[in-house]
C-alpha cells in the first residue's frame, strides 16, 4: 500500500483551505494555532510543495492547493458517509445541521415536534457555530444561513424574503421628543448584525435619508442579543420583519413605519450530493412545507 500522510495533517489542510485562516481553523479543531500550522507544514513537506499563498493574517490556496483540495473533498465525503453509516444504525437517521441561533429559536424549534411526528427516525445534531457554509461536507450535512446569495456550486433553496425594520424600545415613542422621523437616527446608536451590514445602507437609501449617520454603529453577531439590546434602550436594531414579529416582545416597537426590502434571505444549503442522502432530503422537504404553512 502506498504511504499516506497523517489524516490529522489532511484534516488541518482542509479546514484551513475552507476557512482561509489558521486561527479560525484552529478554533474549529480545538487546537492551538502553532499546532495546526505544524500539521499543515507536515503535509507540505510530505508532498514536497507549498499549498498556500500566505497573505498577512490570511491564507489562500495556490494552484497546487486547489488541485489537492479538489481531489481530497470527494474522498473525505465518502469517508464521512462510511463512518456515519456504521455509527448511526438502521433505525436512526441523523442530520448534522448548522443553523443561526435566532432562526433556531424563533422558527425551527417551535415546529420540531411536527418534524418528530412526521419522521420519528430523523434526529438532528444542531451546530450554531460560525462558517457553516465552509463546513458543509466536513462536520455539517446542511446549513440554514443568512446571505445575499449562495455559491452556485452548492444546492440551495431560498426560505424567505423579508423587509428591514427599525426596531427599538417602545419608550422611544413616548416622552417629550418621541422618535418619529428618520432624521432622528443621528442621535441614536444603530445595532447591526455582523453578517448583515448592508441592512442599514439599504434602509436609509429607501427611506430617503442616504446621508444620515447614526451617533454610532455597534456590531453584534447574535440576533437575540440585538433584540435584547434594543429592548434595553442601547440602540435601534436594523433587522428583519420576521425577527420582530416572531419575538413577541412587548418592550419593542417598530419605528418610522418604513418597510424596505432586505438584501438578505435565509437559505437552506448543502452540497449537491448531500441532497441524495435521505436525512437531508427528508429535512429539506419538511422544512419547505413547514415554512410554507407559516407564511
Amino acid at each position: 500500500m502506498r504511504r499516506l500522510p497523517p489524516l490529522t495533517a489532511i484534516e488541518a489542510f482542509v479546514q484551513v483551505a475552507r476557512l482561509g485562516s489558521i486561527k479560525a481553523a484552529a478554533q474549529e479543531l480545538s487546537l492551538s494555532a502553532p499546532a495546526l500550522s505544524r500539521r499543515v507544514q507536515a503535509l507540505e513537506r510530505f508532498i514536497g510543495k507549498s499549498l498556500f499563498e500566505r497573505r498577512h493574517q490570511a491564507l489562500a490556496l495556490n494552484a497546487d492547493g486547489e488541485r489537492l483540495l479538489a481531489g481530497l473533498s470527494p474522498a473525505l465525503d465518502s469517508m464521512s458517509d462510511a463512518v456515519e453509516g456504521m455509527t448511526s444504525g438502521t433505525e436512526v437517521l441523523r442530520l448534522r445541521l448548522g443553523v443561526l441561533p435566532l432562526f433556531a429559536s424563533q422558527r425551527l424549534f417551535p415546529r420540531l415536534a411536527e418534524l418528530r411526528a412526521a419522521h420519528p427516525e430523523l434526529h438532528l445534531d444542531i451546530d450554531t457555530g460560525t462558517h457553516a457554509l465552509s463546513r458543509l461536507g466536513d462536520g455539517l450535512d446542511a446549513a440554514i444561513v443568512l446571505a445575499r446569495e449562495i455559491d452556485p456550486a452548492l444546492e440551495a433553496t431560498r426560505l424567505d424574503r423579508n423587509s428591514v425594520y427599525v426596531i427599538g424600545a417602545k419608550s422611544l415613542l413616548t416622552g417629550p421628543d418621541p422618535v418619529t422621523r428618520p432624521e432622528q437616527l443621528a442621535t441614536l446608536t444603530a445595532l447591526l448584525h455582523r453578517e448583515m451590514p448592508d441592512t442599514f445602507t439599504s434602509w436609509k437609501v429607501a427611506a430617503g435619508v442616504p446621508d444620515i449617520e447614526p451617533l454610532a454603529i455597534d456590531y453584534l453577531d447574535s440576533g437575540a442579543l440585538m433584540l435584547e439590546a434594543a429592548a434595553q434602550g442601547l440602540g435601534v436594531a436594523f433587522m428583519h420583519e420576521a425577527h420582530f414579529e416572531d419575538a413577541h416582545d412587548e418592550r419593542l416597537a417598530r419605528l418610522f413605519g418604513i418597510a424596505v426590502e432586505s438584501p438578505y434571505s435565509y437559505w437552506f444549503a448543502c452540497r449537491p450530493r448531500a441532497m441524495q442522502q435521505r436525512p437531508v432530503k427528508l429535512f429539506h422537504d419538511w422544512l419547505i412545507g413547514a415554512l410554507g404553512k407559516q407564511a
